[in-house]
């Protein structure tokens, strides 16, 4: 493993959600408002994509965009997979608390991740 990728291993998390391109958009974009966004869906997000479809992307705690996340509006609840270093995963999920309901559903911890199941509503 290189330096670059060490250094990223524990700020990495993994955005893994099921729902409609308007809500994956939505919830992208608050999250994108306060951690740089690495890697996204390479089509883009279309709204007119049949729901429910997977959407992942990930998102780096370490490169912090100084923004704050505010309250957006969502069709429905939407299911979240969190992926990453436990201070990373917990640092998505109050920036997701910013701006959305959020009920956990499961965590499941390992050696040096962690894995969290959310579910989103709008407020």
């Amino acid at each position: 493993m290189s330096d670059v990728d060490e250094r990223h291993i524990d700020t990495d998390v993994t955005v893994q959600l099921s729902c409609s391109g308007e809500d994956a958009r939505a919830v992208f974009e608050a999250l994108d408002r306060v951690y740089a966004i690495e890697d996204a869906p390479t089509a883009g997000i279309e709204s007119q994509v049949p729901a429910p479809t997977v959407w992942m992307a990930t998102f780096d705690t370490a490169a912090s965009r100084g923004g704050t996340a505010r309250p957006a509006h969502l069709s429905g609840e939407v299911p979240v997979l969190l992926t990453g270093g436990y201070h990373a995963v917990d640092e998505i999920e109050k920036v997701l608390a910013q701006s959305f309901d959020v009920r956990s559903l499961e965590s499941v911890s390992g050696d040096q991740e962690t894995e969290a199941r959310l579910l989103l509503a709008s407020r």
